[in-house]
């Protein structure tokens, strides 16, 4: 099976199309637009339908540590190291629901945003070890290990998931594509799979799948409990 084109002229054929009216590159765009939501819609769909469970589950399961006291340490490369430092944000930020109720901001860091700390390990040591030695020095049994990557290869995020299987803690991935080398570990409990082999949906996804998370875990809490020095924001 042959790699799908992923050039810009593949992506966006009207751009390359040659001299043409402006009411036809409009059109184009128009029907590219709608192609593409399209396809994202039907994605989450399809995500949900297989997966809805399984998030409840794991918000279940992220509002009992939390309630015991747990932190949430999120990690990814490149797009999904900054899906990380959303996590954590969406996490550790005050704010309110869709349905108007008060959220309860939570422990979550970014492995991803400490660049001396990054640079060093990946200088000193090497890339693959950026989030295992993190957990290694600061996350204790019961804390969340949260690692995001659109084809689940990424070395350094399978040397973290088995850094925190080692350390007891409780372990969410999102992958891409067929959930790659995450899926294989066995090290990961609770893991989200978005079934393409496009990165933008992928991560489109992703971003849908860790907001229902957060809004899930928020609900469930209020059956768990408020973490200890917590307070409503």
């Amino acid at each position: 099976m042959s790699a799908p084109d992923t050039s810009v002229e593949s992506l966006y054929p009207f751009l390359y199309a040659g001299p043409t009216d402006l009411e036809a590159v409009l059109a184009a765009v128009r029907r590219s637009t709608e192609e593409k939501a399209g396809e994202i819609v039907a994605l989450r769909r399809e995500v949900l339908d297989r997966d809805g469970a399984g998030i409840v589950a794991c918000a279940e399961a992220l509002a009992e540590a939390f309630a015991g006291g747990a932190r949430l340490f999120a990690f990814g490369n490149g797009g999904s190291a900054t899906d990380a430092q959303d996590v954590a944000a969406l996490f550790l930020s005050p704010g309110f629901l869709p349905d108007g109720g008060a959220t309860t901001p939570l422990p979550a860091f970014a492995l991803t945003g400490d660049v001396a700390v990054v640079t060093a390990l990946s200088n000193d040591v090497g890339f693959e070890v950026v989030f295992a030695r993190q957990l290694a020095a600061s996350a204790r049994a019961g804390d969340i290990a949260f690692g995001l990557s659109t084809s689940g290869n990424s070395r350094n995020l399978v040397a973290a998931f088995e850094e925190a299987d080692r350390r007891g803690m409780t372990t969410v991935g999102l992958a891409g594509y067929d959930g790659g080398q995450m899926a294989e570990l066995g090290t990961v409990d609770h893991l989200f799979v978005v079934p393409s082999s496009s990165v933008h949906r992928i991560q489109e996804a992703q971003t849908t799948v860790y907001h229902v998370l957060w809004e899930l875990t928020q609900h469930a809490l209020s059956r768990h409990g408020t973490p200890a020095g917590s307070s409503s924001g």
